[in-house]
């Protein structure tokens, strides 16, 4: 288990040595420098299940935008997840889909689940259709309503817990499930910059010494990633 905390810790250092490095020009001393677009290359698919995802969400991102993570956003929560091997995956906040596709991809190979709540019907229902054309619908239950109260029928334990909904209720949903969440598990919460983010969350992911948090401060969103000390 301390293995896989340590790749955990691994791969945040690495996303943020990455933005780093996304910032410097191309043209640094040595010959070194590559242009910023080569860390902001498409995904690519490893087989033809693999492909069906990739090309329904293309599909899902040339209709109506609704709020949705970004590819490069939807990325890092498909490889914290297939990194620590969840098995349980909680969402709060669906809207169409396109988050939970990205960490069903990764309960494909772990044989996990995704739960994800979701206030809105109409985008609950554009979100298991999109599940639909994915081939990923057996990996996903939507359950819908106010996750406030929808969150209370949650009782085994939780490997990733998902924030992305109303933010000021961030801090109701960490009350009510961080005692689900198991050691090493991950709380990863969305928008988490200093024009969004509660105060009320932050001081309970920074000043807890049961937890270890890491930002990644990305223009117009922002993602913290907290994990549950053992």
């Amino acid at each position: 288990m301390k293995r896989v905390a340590l790749t955990v810790a691994t791969l945040m250092a690495s996303a943020l040595i990455t933005s780093t490095i996304v910032a410097q020009p191309p043209d640094r001393p040595g010959g070194m420098g590559v242009d910023p677009a080569a860390f902001e290359a498409p995904p690519l698919p490893q087989d033809d299940a693999e492909k069906k995802v990739l090309d329904a969400m293309e599909q899902m991102r040339q209709g109506p935008r609704y709020r949705n993570v970004s590819v490069s956003d939807g990325r890092l929560l498909r490889l914290l997840t297939e990194t620590i091997g969840a098995k349980r995956v909680v969402e709060i906040g669906t809207s169409t889909g396109e988050s939970a596709i990205w960490f069903a991809l990764a309960l494909r190979s772990t044989g996990g689940h995704l739960y994800t709540h979701e206030i809105d019907p109409g985008r609950a229902k554009i979100a298991e259709e999109n599940f639909k054309k994915a081939g990923l619908d057996d990996l996903v239950s939507v359950i819908l309503g106010d996750a406030h109260e929808t969150v209370k029928q949650h009782t085994e334990p939780i490997d990733i817990l998902f924030l992305d909904a109303d933010k000021e209720g961030y801090i109701d949903y960490l009350d009510k499930l961080v005692p689900l969440i198991r050691p090493g598990g991950l709380i990863i919460a969305h928008n988490m910059n200093p024009r969004m983010a509660d105060p009320r969350y932050m001081d309970a992911i920074t000043k807890n010494p049961k937890m270890e948090t890491s930002f990644l401060l990305r223009e117009g969103a922002g993602i913290g990633v907290t994990m549950k000390k053992r």
